[in-house]
Order: structure tokens, then sequence, then C-alpha cells
């Protein structure tokens, strides 16, 4: 939000007093110097919490049972409805990063959000009125609910318009609603800085709330009632979201404008200033930070080569042709991240499946509980919400008071250590759903049903709780660790960035999978065979995949654990 200065005629006093109980570099609603115990901090925080909430509920509300649409009333085999599936996630995971770019470079983030919302409301009304023309088709007029009907291809592409134009929203409304919570919280100030820590906890918290909502309602409006309705309710819901953030503005703490260059460009004159003086010694480096005052440490002797854009190419010191150490501190900061964004795809492919196969793989189980209600697939997914509403106060009141007080950091153990320990939990998620789907395979064998795909087999749904709870301890663990990471090792101007690079990684984790899929798919599907994600899963080996992915986790895992034991810091309290 773009915020201008203004002046106001105020006794000595209370001028003193504003002034001690200003936040440097934050400012109100107004342009006036922000003042900490009137803005920001847990009252804006409860604004923005909710509207996450809401936005959670009516993403995950769409997206967590998108395969059952695909391969219902649209039709699609379960390895094509995986793969799009895969493609939308991912595609939407990757998308932050341009609503991160507009917000940190041009609108600033409240702005977007108020944008991103308003695109949020007409996709989802978009996608509202493409279900209702589909139920209303006329090769679907006898169709049940979730009977195939062949849909006209106008009524597909608008589908996929709808769903993807939802995407594009929270690709601006993500990065910068988080960014915009943490940025209620001073760093600078002791008090404020351990509630930052726990405020992406709770963000969480709330975050998963919501989707244990949607879980719990949407999946059973979809599966029962009306498919136009389970997406007309998000639809609602997000309209009352945008409300409920614009209620909050004279609450908020807005960053001040900066008047440097953008950061994009500042930061990338780094790389390309180094580039054109390569040729620069190691001798000349050495004796140009010795100039400016810089002691060897390990931030100054890491990626040496971006040292080289200290001088300019030809010895002078124009202006605009060298760059001052705070840049140069500014490219090597994002240049660490790489290493750790890298081997966290990991886990993304992990992540991947809990709204796609494990969906699938529990859509064959009896999930039948008692005599007359039984529970949708998709809602399954509630156990790894739960798991989560469960860990994150646990962590948040015990564990991090403990460890605390070991540790002596605001956040008790590193960011670092926490995203290590729930890639743990991740991997042996995977082992355990590799386990189960073995043992559902032999209950098809044993009870000859593996020709008879349509027969629930004689397994209950309650052994998928195992995998799906430690999905979820992973998440409260690695997903959160994950966001204040991103968050708090980018430079104060690429937040939104920080947190939407955070989010590609499930972006790229979401095409590798189906990238892994496809490829599988055809290796195994060939002359007849029936490949590992059969539309008969009693002919499939899911179990095989589950493997593969743990194997891949695992191998990442220790490139991981290398690259976090070299990470260097940027702040000294949370080394």
């Amino acid at each position: 939000m773009a915020i201008t200065g203004a002046t106001m005629d105020l006794p000595d006093a209370e001028t003193q007093f504003l002034q001690h109980d200003s936040v440097d570099g934050s400012v109100d609603y107004k342009g006036r110097p922000a003042i900490r115990s009137r803005s920001g901090r847990w009252r804006s925080a409860y604004f923005i919490i909710g509207v996450e909430m809401a936005e959670r509920f009516a993403y995950y509300g769409i997206g967590l049972n998108l395969i059952s649409y695909l391969t219902g009333p649209l039709g699609q085999s379960t390895a094509t409805a995986a793969e799009n599936v895969n493609a939308w996630t991912g595609t939407a995971s990757l998308l932050p990063l341009l609503g991160a770019f507009v917000a940190d470079s041009f609108l600033g983030r409240y702005r977007t959000i108020i944008s991103a919302s308003v695109l949020y409301i007409l996709g989802l009304g978009f996608l509202t009125l493409s279900a209702v023309l589909h139920s209303k088709s006329s090769n679907c007029q006898d169709a049940t609910n979730n009977d195939t009907c062949s849909p006209p291809q106008f009524e597909i592409i608008f589908f996929f318009f709808s769903l993807y134009l939802v995407g594009l929203a929270q690709g601006g409304h993500k990065p910068c609603v988080q960014a915009f919570g943490a940025d209620q919280f001073d760093t600078q100030d002791p008090q404020e800085n351990k509630a930052k820590s726990s405020f992406f906890n709770w963000w969480y918290f709330g975050m998963n709330f919501g989707i244990f909502v949607a879980l719990l309602v949407l999946t059973y409006v979809q599966d029962y009632l009306s498919w136009g309705l389970g997406f007309g309710i998000p639809c609602v819901i997000m309209g009352i979201a945008l409300i409920v953030f614009l209620f909050g503005t004279i609450t908020y703490r807005f960053q001040k404008d900066n008047d440097n260059r953008n950061p994009f460009v500042r930061i990338g004159r780094v790389f390309i200033y180094a580039a054109k003086n390569h040729k620069t010694s190691t001798a000349e480096i050495s004796m140009e930070l010795e100039v400016q005052g810089i002691l060897p440490n390990k931030g100054s002797q890491q990626f040496m080569f971006l040292n080289k854009a200290l001088l300019a190419p030809d010895g002078s010191k124009e202006d605009r042709k060298t760059c001052t150490i705070d840049e140069v501190n500014e490219a090597k900061a994002i240049l660490r991240l790489v290493p750790i964004w890298v081997t966290c795809l990991g886990y993304a492919l992990v992540f991947a499946q809990t709204s796609t196969l494990f969906t699938k793989q529990g859509a064959t189980m009896d999930r039948s509980i008692g005599s007359i209600l039984e529970v949708p697939a998709a809602s399954l997914q509630c156990i790894i919400c739960f798991s989560i509403l469960v860990v994150m106060p646990i962590y948040d009141r015990i564990l991090v008071p403990i460890t605390r007080a070991i540790t002596r950091r605001p956040s008790g153990i590193t960011m670092l250590q926490r995203i290590g320990t729930g890639l743990v939990f991740s991997i042996l998620a995977m082992v355990i759903a590799a386990v189960v789907e073995k043992k559902r395979l032999q209950t098809a064998l044993d009870y000859g049903l593996v020709d008879s795909p349509e027969v629930t087999l004689p397994i209950h749904v309650f052994w998928l709780i195992p995998q799906y709870i430690l999905v979820g301890i992973s998440e409260a663990f690695s997903m959160v660790g994950l966001q204040e990471f991103f968050y708090d090792q980018m430079p104060s101007e690429l937040k939104s960035v920080g947190l939407s690079l955070y989010l590609s990684i499930f972006g790229i984790g979401s095409f590798l999978s189906s990238f892994l899929i496809s490829i599988i798919d055809h290796a195994t599907g060939g002359d007849g065979q029936d490949s590992w994600f059969s539309d008969n899963l009693n002919r499939g080996h899911l179990d095989y995949f589950y493997w593969l992915v743990a194997g891949l986790s695992m191998v990442a895992f220790v490139a991981y654990l290398y690259f976090s034991r070299l990470y260097i810091y940027n702040k000294a309290n949370v080394a």
C-alpha cells in the first residue's frame, strides 16, 4: 500500500511519547508513523489469520476433492485426473512468484490482497457456474451426481479456465497475506519477535482449521448433494473474507515505501556486475573488503565470486558501477536458499500424493461408520488437519518453551532443525502408505475381487489413518518451518517473494509427481499390461510408487542434512 507521510500538531509530551512508541519502518493506514500500542501485533493478526482460514477453506474445498470431480462427472481416467490435479496445484503453487513480484515491486501487499480477493471471487463464481451448466447439460439430465456424462468441449474449457483463474488469484493472495501478517510484528522488539515466531504456528493452526472444516462440510456436499453448491459455498466465504480484511485496515501496520531502486533490479545488479568483473583476482577483492572495514567471516567468504560486484570492471568507483556490501549480502542471502529449496522437493513429492492417490486408494476401501454413514474418500484428509490442530498447540506451548530454555533461542530449535524433523516423518508416512497398500492389494486377491473394482474391498479405510497422521505431524514441523525460514531469511523488501519461493517448492513437487506418474504409467502400461496406476487399482501397484517416492525423499533428506549444516543464518539470534 502506497503510504505518504503526514504530520499532526500535538502537545510536546504526546509527541515525545508517539516518537518513542513508534515502530521504525512502519506507518498506519493514514501514512502516520505506526504506534506500537495502537497498531499491529495480535490485534491485526487475528483479522489476517481469519482471512487465511477463509481462503484455505475455499482453495482446499476445491482442490482436495478435485480428483473426484475429474474422474466422476468429467469422466477422466485415474492417471489423467491425477496429472491434471498435479498440474493445477503445481501451477497454483508457482503463481505466488508472480503475485509476490507484483506486490513487492508495484502494488504493495495490501492492494495486491484486495485485487487478488476480487479475482478469487470471480473465479469461484465461474467455477460454480461451470458445475451448474454441467449438471443441466442435455446428456447429463438422466445421470446421477457421480456418473460420467461426456460434457461438451466448451464446458470442459470453461471449467479449466475457471479453475486456473482461481489458481491465479491465490497466487496473489497467498504470499501477500502471510507476509502482511508477519509484518504486524516488529522483529527489533524482543517481545514482538517472539510473538512473530508464534504467529507462524497459529497461522498454520488457523489455516488447517479452515481446511478441516472444508473437508468435513464441502466434500460431503460435493459427493452427495451438488457440485454447484460445493463450489458456490467457497465463493460466498471468500466474499465474507474480503469484508473482514477491509474491516481490519485501521489496525494494520504498513511498510514504508522505500526510495531505493526496485529490489529485483538492485539484487540483479550484483549478479550482473559480478559476471562482468569475473577476471578480478581474489587479492583485489580481499583488499576492497579491507578498505571497507569488513572483517573476514563465514558470510564474506561464502560465494566469494559475488564480492566481485564491489569493484567496477575498469577499477573505477563511479556511481552505479559498483554495488554496496549490503546489496552483495542480500544477493548471497537469496543464493543460500537455493540448496535448501532444492532438497525439500522430496518432501513436496510426498505432499502431492495426499490429495490424489491417497484419495483414490481410500475410495476402494470400506468407508462405512455404523450402518448408515459412509465417509467420503477425500474427507480422510481431515485427519491431516486434525493431527496438525493437536500437534501445533503442543509444539507452541510446550516444546518451544522447553527448547527455548535449553538453547536460548526465541524459536527454541532452529528453523532448519524443525524442517528436518518434518522431513523424517514424511518419509515414514510413505513407508507406511506402501505397506498398507500392499495389504489392500492382498485383500483384493484373498477375496477374489481383483477384477471387481466396483466392489468395496473388505478392508476398512481406518488402515490409512497412520499415514495421514504422519503427514500431519510432518506438516506441523516442516511446513511452518519452511514458511518462517523463507520469510525470515529474505531481504526485508522481498518477504512476499520469500514466501512464494516456499510455495513454489510444492508447485515444482506437483509437476515432478505428475511427470513421474506419466512416465511410469507409460512404462508399466505397455503391451496391454496394467500400469502401476491402472483404473482398476486392484491390478495396479501404488505400493511400488510409494516405495519409489520414499526412496527419492530419503536421498533428498541426506542432501538436506549436508546443506543445512553449511547454511549461514542472516541473523545471529536464530543460528
